[in-house]
């Protein structure tokens, strides 16, 4: 009875919110000045058009070319360059994920806002538009990883992991595109070089972006009694090719490297605004989303910062990049802090989801 009363104030708190949030509900000068998101290659093209606002993003391109913040902002025709553009749709653009012209968009995205910022960043704000979803859909995620709505007896017997990659190969597009990844993740270049990480990567972004949360979700997220499924669940990305090296990197290190490319860094921005701890929301996910930080987190596989299960525990589960923090030296406070955003965060699958009976 309980429960049900709270599930009927979350409804009622998410249908409010949803109400507010929305522009129509908004009146006279709360009405002023909002802009409908654009994305990126849209909002360049209006500039383009716009004989001022074109002009002054060339300028703003020059001016961040091989210069910090501080010597941009002491130019006077960068601050004016920059003051035209804050007030013109390039700077509110957003991205979507998978979209066509994706690294067009980021890059068009990163050229403004890596000047914006002094240094570098611990958290960078999200290039993507943010992710909405309604609490029926937070619940019935979260019933993947508890294996709750199932039969007790039942779900001890099965393995939900095995259930998961069944459910992929009754769907053409998933079939096709897990059989491709396996395919090129499993297909050795010589006895010195077990595959090609590279392509790899790619074929698992394709199938990441292109296939459904619903059986994405499943493989990655299955609940798991014994090791066996928790083996499988692992072995998801294979992780001897796609995660896997001969040594761990420092975790700024891969960072920093993750962060010259746009794709990586969108992908790594976008996991801290969706999954970062916020222990001001019931679920410690930010705005209760879990679904936003499980996509965030499937959105980063298949590229250097690609995270996975660091073992086949079924119960002390560890989500975590292939690096550490050894050789961090003055800088070992940050490198456990961005370490434990990933293996102690309570938005991401650990024991919670995984009850023992």
């Amino acid at each position: 009875m309980i429960l049900a009363n709270v599930f009927c104030l979350l409804f009622f708190l998410d249908e409010t919110l949803r109400s507010l949030a929305s522009p129509s509900s908004l009146q006279g000068p709360e009405l002023h000045g909002w802009r409908p998101p654009v994305d990126c290659v849209r909002a360049n093209e209006l500039c383009a058009a716009e004989s001022n606002c074109s002009s002054r993003y060339r300028t703003l391109r020059q001016c961040l070319a091989g210069r910090d913040r501080n010597t941009m902002l002491a130019n006077k025709e960068c601050q004016a360059a920059l003051e035209v553009l804050q007030e013109s749709p390039l700077y509110d653009c957003r991205c979507k994920r998978g979209m066509k012209r994706e690294l067009q968009c980021l890059q068009i995205y990163w050229s403004i806002h890596l000047g914006l910022t002094e240094g570098e960043e611990f958290y960078e704000a999200s290039p993507y538009e943010p992710v909405t979803s309604r609490l029926s859909d937070i619940f019935r995620l979260a019933s993947i990883f508890s294996g709750t709505g199932a039969d007790p007896v039942a779900s001890a017997k099965s393995n939900h992991c095995l259930d998961a990659a069944k459910a992929c190969n009754l769907n053409d597009n998933c079939k096709k595109l897990r059989s491709s990844y396996i395919s090129i993740c499993n297909r050795e270049i010589s006895p010195a070089e077990r595959c090609n990480r590279r392509k790899c990567h790619k074929a698992l972004r394709q199938f990441f972006d292109r296939v459904p949360g619903e059986y994405t979700y499943r493989m990655l997220f299955c609940s798991c009694r014994d090791r066996a499924c928790a083996e499988r669940r692992r072995q998801t990305i294979l992780p001897s090719c796609s995660y896997e090296d001969k040594e761990k990197p420092n975790c700024l290190d891969l960072r920093g490297v993750c962060r010259t490319d746009h794709l990586c860094r969108s992908r790594l921005a976008d996991f801290h605004a969706n999954c970062r701890a916020s222990y001001q929301t019931l679920t410690s996910c930010p705005a209760d989303n879990y679904q936003a930080c499980l996509g965030s987190y499937a959105g980063m596989i298949g590229f250097d910062m690609t995270p996975n299960y660091v073992d086949s525990n079924p119960t002390g589960i560890v989500v975590s990049p292939w690096c550490s923090c050894r050789g961090s030296g003055n800088m070992e406070e940050e490198c456990e802090k961005f370490l434990r955003d990933f293996t102690e965060n309570p938005c991401l699958p650990h024991d919670q989801y995984h009850p023992r009976e």
